[in-house]
């Protein structure tokens, strides 16, 4: 695995106890410039995680916890006319920074929710004919509790395509919990972090060298007969996107740099397609009595469908 990666990797976890897994994911989507779901309970370190990596790459990190009364203009900023002259002077939002956490996403408005749309995808604000550009890299991760629906919007299609993974952090076992007691006893963990392990240019850096691994065709015909697949089947109403399908190419160039590879193989289309794809798709009424989730039924065609040999 590359030495910047791990390090990333160790300082995170000096933060969050025993999810490997969900930080490395983490990792890999903001390798990718991709963003981040992370749909769990109350509770189990979703802030935290944002915040950890945030810090251990030394970007500015930026939380805004979203409710029905938040307005576009507090996630993209706003123009106020400079009384001197006439001009019009930006003032920055919430989105300005390297990291934005935004905290139960379902809480929002779809017009505040629309406001991140562009900001996703563009890595841009566009406001009063002008555009400003976000800092790289720009990551945003955003929480929303899977239980509790009251209050809650539902998040639209086409931004549920934007977020590059959807992951969990799940409950720690007995163990890890005790850690956990033990991590949080003195002062808040986050104080682990002492100084950031890389830069935010060394990031940016880290990107451009995951664009140069290979990917095979036989590889790529995986991916897309992976896609090909949730399209075609009757358990689904709406399968993955192109978009869907560029992502796990993404992740799996990802997936073979950290692990200090040049090239890509289906086993790691087989460890990201569930977080990388899942989100995509909407289950028919078929497939939500069979399968129960979207999750299940990437899963079932993982198991299904032929891999190359020899990729």
């Amino acid at each position: 695995m590359q030495t910047d990666v791990q390090n990333i990797l160790k300082s995170t976890g000096r933060v969050i106890v025993g999810k490997d897994t969900t930080i490395l994911q983490a990792v890999i989507a903001m390798l990718c410039g991709g963003h981040v779901l992370l749909e769990d309970v109350p509770g189990v370190g979703k802030t935290k995680l944002a915040a950890a990596l945030a810090k251990s790459v030394g970007g500015e990190f930026h939380r805004i916890q979203l409710t029905p009364d938040i307005m576009p203009s507090d996630i993209t900023g706003f123009s106020v006319v400079d009384q001197r002259d006439g001009s019009l002077e930006y003032r920055p939002g919430a989105a300005m920074c390297n990291f934005l956490l935004a905290d139960e996403i379902n809480r929002a408005s779809p017009k505040a929710q629309s406001a991140l749309l562009e900001i996703m995808e563009e890595h841009q604000i566009s406001l009063d004919g002008q555009t400003h550009v976000l800092p790289s890299p720009f990551m945003v991760i955003a929480t929303q509790n899977p239980v509790e629906t009251y209050g809650t919007y539902h998040l639209p299609e086409a931004q549920m395509d934007r977020f590059f993974m959807k992951i969990s952090m799940g409950y720690p076992t007995p163990a890890e919990e005790l850690a956990i007691l033990d991590r949080n006893g003195a002062d808040d963990p986050i104080h682990n972090i002492t100084a950031p392990v890389i830069t935010t240019a060394e990031v940016t850096a880290l990107q451009k060298r995951v664009t140069e691994v290979q990917v095979s065709a036989a590889v790529r015909d995986y991916i897309l007969r992976l896609v090909q697949a949730t399209r075609d089947s009757d358990l689904t109403t709406l399968g993955v996107s192109p978009r869907g399908s560029i992502a796990c190419f993404k992740a799996v160039r990802a997936a073979a740099f950290v692990n200090g590879r040049t090239f890509a193989t289906p086993d790691d289309v087989k460890a990201l397609a569930v977080a990388v794809l899942s989100h995509r798709i909407l289950l028919s009424p078929k497939g939500r009595n069979s399968l129960g989730s979207p999750e299940r039924l990437v899963e079932q065609l993982l198991q299904t469908l032929p891999v190359p040999a020899g990729a």
